[in-house]
């Protein structure tokens, strides 16, 4: 009798419990009842965003395909160059330059975006309407494309090549072992008010100051940008010149440079206070003594230089103007459109942009293990070597005129 409670308690323990596991079991059931209503009443206003995503995919290619693909005379207007040679930029940026194609964008309109922006100087909002695109993605997009040509430097950089004794070009057959040509032009930016004052050039222009040099063929070889405008050319060669991977110019080589620079070993000047500039001798003057001769072959010469900056700025609008982007970012535009105009005196046979140009010259690469010249400080024994350079060069052009 003693027994019965116990066997009560635990009778009510069962029939509780199992009360809680019909309950439970009844709010599973109702749970996935009321999900299945939700997955039936989305099946009618749900639409499959995947078809749309491809649908906008092609569409938004719309205006790449007319931009590039309609003609080799709209590629070259667009982004200048022929569908040949995008072709060829697309693949090395993939594969040396590391550009990917995201899940929206392929490489093609990534670099199409990025030329067509640099060639017409277009804002953001501008190529945010023709693309279709969010700002966001062109932002985007141009910065990607932007860091993979700088990655090129080591590829489309051209190696110095050395003037060789039986050079027959007639403007730099004159001047044997020389590399090419140096100059300094002025790029536009937009700085804060604060730093005007030490971008402000002569001519009141707010601009950076770009070192560039160039070979005989019109493609550049090393190329520093970011210096204040209003700092001296000497100053911005001698930081060329003094930094690891800088400007390498070995003993015995040198470059054609200006007035403005000092003549001294590595660097050929012309002589001050004669006739130098190219108007001046194609009213028919002829050269009266060796210095003259001399200046006149050298401007010749060095004049490739200027060609250089002047097709630079022609093809790239970017450079012609102050840009919306930031003076750390433009520097490396100035960097990117040296490198592509590289790439298209490279790959392109034929450019309309510029004028046809006369045969390469043979191959003499300097080593780049060779000493190269650190200082720029004139010395008697550079000037006497260029008096005797002009005195050589005189008496063989009076020789072949007798």
């Amino acid at each position: 009798m003693a027994r019965l409670p116990l066997i009560v308690q635990n009778e009510r323990r069962k029939r509780i419990g199992l009360a809680i596991t019909i309950w439970l079991q009844m709010c599973t059931v109702a749970n996935w009842f009321l999900v299945a209503l939700g997955a039936i009443h989305s099946l009618h206003t749900y639409r499959p965003r995947i078809r749309s995503y491809i649908l906008d995919f092609y569409a938004k290619r719309d205006y790449v395909k007319r931009l590039v693909y309609a003609s080799d005379e709209t590629c070259i207007e667009q982004v200048r160059m022929n569908r040949t040679t995008f072709f060829k930029l697309c693949e090395m940026l993939q594969t040396l330059g590391e550009l990917k194609s995201s899940r929206n964008m392929l490489v093609d309109e990534q670099v199409a975006m990025f030329l067509h922006i640099i060639s017409h100087h277009l804002k953001n909002r501008v190529i945010k309407h023709h693309f279709n695109r969010s700002g966001e993605t062109v932002s985007r997009s141009f910065h990607n494309v932007l860091n993979a040509v700088i990655r090129l430097q080591d590829v489309l950089f051209k190696k110095a090549e050395p003037i060789t004794a039986n050079s027959t070009d007639p403007r730099w057959k004159w001047f044997k072992n020389c590399l090419g040509a140096l100059d300094r032009t002025h790029i536009k930016i937009r700085v804060p008010t604060v730093d005007k004052p030490r971008y402000r050039t002569r001519k009141g222009d707010i601009a950076t100051n770009m070192l560039g040099v160039c070979t005989p063929d019109m493609q550049f070889v090393y190329v520093l940008s970011g210096w204040e405008g209003s700092i001296a050319d000497g100053r911005v060669l001698r930081d060329a010149i003094s930094r690891r991977h800088g400007l390498k110019v070995p003993h015995g080589c040198y470059y054609l440079v200006d007035a403005g620079y000092t003549n001294c070993e590595g660097f050929l000047a012309p002589f001050r206070g004669q006739r130098y500039h190219l108007n001046e001798w194609r009213q028919g003057y002829q050269p009266s003594t060796p210095e003259e001769f001399f200046n006149m072959k050298h401007a010749s010469a060095r004049n490739v230089i200027e060609r250089c900056f002047g097709l630079l700025k022609l093809k790239w609008g970017i450079l012609r103007s102050p840009s919306f982007y930031p003076v750390r970012v433009h520097n490396r535009i100035i960097i990117a459109c040296c490198l592509l105009h590289n790439f298209i005196q490279t790959y392109m046979s034929l450019d309309p942009i510029e004028e046809e140009l006369g045969e390469g010259l043979p191959s003499n690469v300097i080593d780049d293990d060779e000493p190269n010249i650190i200082n720029i400080h004139p010395s008697d024994a550079w000037a006497t070597w260029r008096m005797e350079l002009a005195n050589q060069m005189f008496d063989e052009w009076q020789a072949s005129r007798n």
